[in-house]
This record gives C-alpha cells, structure tokens and sequence, in this order.
C-alpha cells in the first residue's frame, strides 16, 4: 500500500492571506468562524487531520475567552508554532477590528444626524434579543448533556448566573468563578479530582485579584507614556485595562458573557457611555466580522478615543495569545484533566445563564417605546423565525431609520 506524501506546511504568506480573508468574511459569530476555519484547513487545503481539528475544538472551548479567536490562532500554531500563531491572530483580528473603530468614530463622537442616531438605536433595540438566543444556544447542549441530579445543579448554576448579571453588575465575574470552584469542590469531596489540580483550580477566586495587579502594572506602564492617558469619569488607564482584561481573560461560556461584565463597567460604575451608546457598540460587534470581542474597542473608544481603543483591543486579545503560545503544548492535557472538566461544569452553565439574564439590563437600556417594538419583532425574528442575526440587526437598524424619518424621538 502505497504511504500518503506528508502535506506541505503553508507559508507565512499564506497564513497571512487566509487568515485575513476570514477575518475579512466571518460574518456570524464563532460557528461561521468554526466553519471557515474547518473548510481552510482540513478539507481544501488537507493542513490538519478531521481529528486534530476536533481536538483543537475541544481544547479551546475550554479555555475562558473567545473561542473561535483562540481556534484561529491555535489552528496557525500547529502549522507554523509561534511565529504563524501571531500571524495568523491578528490577521483573524485586524479586519473586524479596523471596521469597528470606524464605526465608533461614527456612531459614538460628535453628533451624528438623526437617522444615523435612529439607526443606531434599532440596532441597539434588538441586542437584548440576540442575548437570549445566544445564551439559549449555549445553555440547549449543556442541559442536554446533563443527566439526573446534575441536571439540578446545571439550573442552579445557570440562575445564579441570570441574576448575577442582571443585578450584580461588575462582580458577575466572581458568580462565574464562584459556580466553578463550588462544582470543584463537590468533585473533591466525591474523590472524582486529583488533589493537585484541585488546589490549582480551586483558587480560581483569586484570579481577579491577580488581573488587578497586572491591570494596576499596565496602568503605572502607560501612564508615563503622553499618547496613552485615558481619562473618563471615574476610570483611567488601570480601569479601562481592568475592564479588557474581564472581558479576554474571564469570560467562561461563549463571547457574548462578555455584555454584562462590559455593561456594568462601561456604564454604570465609569460612565464611559450612555445606555444607549452601549447597545450601539454591541450592535456594532455583531454585524462586523470577526469575535465580539472587539466590541470591547468600541469600549474603548469612548473611554479614550482611538488610544483607548487600541489598548482596550490589545488588553482583550493578549490572553488569547498568551493561552496559545505559552500553553498549547500541554492542550491536550486539559482533554482529560478532571479539576479543568469539574470546575468547567460549574463556570459554564454559570455563564450561559449570565448571557440570559444579560438581556435584563439590556431591555432596561432601551429609551423609547418604539424600541420596545423593535425589541418584539426581532425577538420573533431570531426565537420564532430563526432568522440570522447579522439580517435581524440590519432589519433593526432599517427600521430605526424609518422611526427618526417619521419623526419619531430620537434622543441625542
């Protein structure tokens, strides 16, 4: 039998190609990303096997932060180790990232014309609608996947959850943590995780407490630098930086758990933003390519303008890197490491429920009754009509512009 020839590795010119030409097209969220990535690499191009891009999935899925982010840059490690990893990420990155800062300049400086502001606000309308079905999408297989009395504490979890994003506004993020250390804690005590990872993981509630000591350093850092003092509000440079880093470093669950850590911080406790300016940039990460990361740029920009955005943008995406670069090669470890899988199934029922509640908040934002309209029609769009996410925000969008050329408020 004859052996197959070993497939040439790409260049680093064509990680570059194809790595922004997804960036370019990846309309639709981490599955269309999945499913240009899985095209590129195993069926066109025969780079990776059907079972090493399976286990890539599985390994980045259970790290926190954006997963098809971290998909892309892994999937350019193993065909170029560290060097195509960087490429092939911010190549992934660059194009949606670059669209988003324009459009915050549009949306979120000066004072843009009424239709513009009514777009804005019909896309920003139907944003707590996309909140339950992505929550919905990643709470479906989890509860699936439960049997008997996990089942109880998967809801148990995904409540508090809910409620911690609808009320606990910055310190949702120790509700994740917290759901993930007591599931942990009841592996331990039933003999299912080995005591090392154990001790490991079950500091996971410290976590937060080291972020804000490297926020605090990269805060002391930039503020010597002149082109990069954020001031807004009560948030400088640490604030902004603490604010990113939530958002790449601990968000278990999917990209759209990143809403009401962004929330709470963008504007309640820094008044970065409006209510109102909030859903724009929300809207903003939906219908640009790319993770919804990048939302946390348009964040940014508020805060800062374009320095803001940038150093929000490159504190998000670091840990993606990070993760990447200092620990793939000990990826396949977490496939069967039981402290990694037992703290999982508390953090991440945790975060669905949190995606959910977040359109609690997100409803709360809206400011005139003809959003609510907006709200109902593209709830039915999305849950009832199954329609794409990127069309229903568009549509949204349209009909906010039909709103303020009607003469309907259009709040400045």
């Amino acid at each position: 039998m004859r052996k197959a020839e070993p497939v040439a590795q790409p260049s680093f010119a064509e990680i570059v190609r194809e790595w922004g030409r997804i960036g370019c097209v990846g309309f639709g969220g981490p599955p269309a990303h999945i499913a240009l990535l899985h095209q590129l690499c195993v069926e066109r191009r025969s780079w990776l096997t059907e079972a090493e891009f399976e286990r890539a999935i599985a390994a980045t899925n259970l790290l926190p932060g954006p997963a098809s982010t971290q998909l892309a840059i892994y999937c350019a490690w193993r065909l170029r180790g560290r060097p195509g990893a960087v490429l092939g990420g911010v190549c992934f990155i660059l194009p949606g990232l670059l669209v988003i800062l324009a459009l915050s300049a549009l949306f979120l400086s000066g004072s843009p014309p009424s239709w513009l502001r009514g777009a804005g606000m019909g896309a920003g309308a139907a944003v707590a609608a996309v909140a339950l079905r992505a929550g919905l999408s990643v709470a479906t297989p989890i509860w699936r996947r439960a049997r008997g009395v996990s089942r109880g504490r998967v809801l148990a979890y995904g409540l508090a959850g809910a409620v911690g994003a609808a009320v606990a506004g910055q310190w949702l993020v120790l509700v994740l943590l917290a759901c993930g250390a007591i599931e942990l804690a009841g592996a331990r005590l039933r003999g299912g995780v080995a005591g090392a990872a154990g001790r490991i993981l079950f500091s996971a509630p410290a976590w937060p407490a080291l972020a804000y000591r490297v926020s605090g350093r990269i805060d002391d850092a930039l503020a010597r630098g002149p082109l990069l003092v954020v001031s807004a509000g009560q948030g400088g440079t640490g604030a902004l930086a603490w604010t990113a880093l939530k958002v790449g470093a601990l968000a278990f669950g999917g990209g759209f758990v990143i809403v009401p850590l962004m929330q709470a911080d963008a504007v309640s406790t820094y008044h970065w933003m409006s209510h109102g300016q909030f859903l724009n940039a929300v809207a903003l990460g939906q219908v640009t390519p790319g993770p919804v990361t990048q939302t946390v740029a348009a964040v940014g920009y508020a805060a800062g303008g374009f320095p803001g955005a940038l150093l929000a943008a490159l504190v998000a995406f670091a840990p993606s890197f990070s993760f990447i670069l200092l620990g793939a090669a000990r990826f396949e470890r977490l496939l069967v490491n039981h402290g990694v899988l037992a703290f999982l199934r508390g953090a991440t029922p945790a975060a669905a429920g949190a995606i959910i509640g977040s359109a609690v908040p997100l409803t709360a934002a809206l400011a005139e009754s003809w959003q609510d309209a907006v709200l109902l029609a593209a709830a039915v769009a999305l849950l009832v009509l199954r329609r794409g996410v990127v069309q229903t925000l568009l549509l949204a969008g349209v009909a906010g512009v039909a709103a303020a050329l009607l003469g309907a408020p259009i709040p400045r």
